[in-house]
C-alpha cells in the first residue's frame, strides 16, 4: 500500500485480553487517506503474539507487525524506535496495545486539523477512562471543556496525565528527532507532550474518541507505582527529567518546572494523607492556591474519608 499518510503505533506485551479491541478500533477508521498499523510485540508470554498474526493475514496490507524473541524492555532497551524508524506515514499516531479508540473518524478529524494547521505540532484530544475487566467508564479525561491551544507553561504543570496517550497525534518527523531528556526519560508521554510544544502549537479538540484502561494487575501502573517507594522513586525520576527540560529550553520555564516538581511531591503528600506536611513549609503556597473545591475535597479526605468514599462511588454509578 502506498501514500500512506498515517502511521498507528500500537506497543504491546501481553495484552491478548486486549489486543484485539486496539487493533479493531484501528480498522475500523473511516478515512480518505491511507494508513498502516506498526504493532511491536516485546516477547509476550501470552497469546498476544497469536492474535495479532490472525490479523496480519487477514489485513497483510496494512498491519505491519515486529515480533521480538526476547524482551528489550527488560533489558532497558527502549522499543519505541522500533515503529518509529520504519513510519511511512506523515503524521504518527499512539495507542498502546491495552488501550482503545472510540471514534471511527478520530483519524479523520485530527488529519483535518493538521493539513489545515501546519503550525500545530501536536493534535489531542479527550478520552474515556474504564476498568480493564469490563470496560465501564470510570470517568474521563478531559483537560478543557471546549477546544484549547495549550501552551507549554500549561503543558509542564499538567503533567503525565493531562492528555490521554492514545489521543496523541502529530508530525512523524518530529517523533524522529528526540533530544536526550527524552531518551532519559522514565516515561514517555509527559516528556513528549512538553518536547512537541516547544516545536509548534498544541491543540487539544474536546471530544471523546479514545479509552484508557484502569485496573489491570499487570499494567505499567500496577508494576512501577505499587507502592510508596516506587512512587517517590517516579517522582524523583520525574523531577530529573525536568531539570534536563530546563537546561535544554536555557530555563526558560524554569518557575513552571520548579512549581511542577514541588506540587508532584505535595500530591504525593496528600494521596499517602500525610496532610499535617502537605499544609507547611514549601508546600503551604500550593496548597494555598488550591481552589475551593480541591480544599473541599481534601478536608473530608482528611476528616471524614468513608464519606468522600461514597461520593465518589456514587459519581462513578452516574457516569456508568
Amino acid at each position: 500500500m502506498e501514500n500512506i499518510l498515517v502511521s498507528i503505533s500500537c506497543i504491546t506485551y501481553n495484552h491478548e485480553k486486549y489486543i484485539a479491541d486496539a487493533i479493531d478500533s484501528f480498522l475500523m477508521q473511516v478515512t480518505n487517506f491511507n494508513y498502516e498499523i506498526l504493532i511491536h510485540d516485546d516477547a509476550s508470554t501470552d497469546r498476544t503474539a497469536e492474535i495479532i498474526k490472525e490479523y496480519e493475514k487477514k489485513y497483510p496490507d496494512i498491519i505491519k507487525p515486529i515480533y521480538q524473541i526476547e524482551n528489550l524492555y527488560s533489558k532497558g532497551i527502549s522499543v519505541i524506535p522500533f515503529n518509529i524508524n520504519r513510519a511511512k506515514g506523515k503524521y504518527y499516531a499512539l495507542c498502546e496495545g491495552d488501550d482503545f479508540w472510540t471514534d471511527p473518524y478520530k483519524l479523520q478529524k485530527q488529519v483535518d486539523y493538521m493539513e489545515n494547521h501546519p503550525e500545530c505540532s501536536l493534535c489531542v484530544h479527550g478520552g474515556y477512562v474504564v476498568s480493564a475487566s469490563d470496560k465501564k467508564v470510570q470517568y474521563t479525561n478531559r483537560p478543557n471543556k471546549g477546544n484549547k491551544i495549550f501552551n507549554v507553561d500549561e503543558i509542564i504543570a499538567g503533567g503525565g496525565g493531562l492528555f490521554p496517550t492514545n489521543s496523541m497525534f502529530y508530525p512523524t518527523d518530529f517523533a524522529r528527532n528526540r533530544p536526550s531528556f527524552l531518551l532519559n526519560a522514565p516515561v514517555g508521554d509527559y516528556p513528549l507532550a512538553i518536547n512537541l510544544s516547544l516545536l509548534g502549537t498544541v491543540f487539544y479538540n474536546d471530544e471523546l474518541m479514545s479509552a484508557y484502561r484502569v485496573g489491570d494487575e499487570d499494567s505499567w501502573t500496577a508494576r512501577n507505582l505499587s507502592t510508596p517507594e516506587k512512587e517517590k522513586k517516579h517522582i524523583d525520576e520525574i523531577a530529573n527529567t525536568l531539570d534536563e527540560i530546563n537546561q535544554y529550553t536555557d530555563y526558560k520555564y524554569e518557575e513552571t518546572i520548579n512549581w511542577t516538581k514541588n506540587y508532584n511531591r505535595f500530591y504525593l503528600l496528600l494521596k499517602h494523607r500525610k496532610f499535617k506536611e502537605a499544609k507547611k513549609g514549601e508546600f503551604k503556597d500550593i496548597y494555598l492556591e488550591l481552589g475551593f473545591r480541591r480544599k473541599i475535597i481534601v478536608f473530608f479526605d482528611q476528616y471524614f474519608p468513608n464519606i468522600l468514599k461514597s461520593l465518589k462511588s456514587a459519581k462513578r454509578q452516574l457516569i456508568r
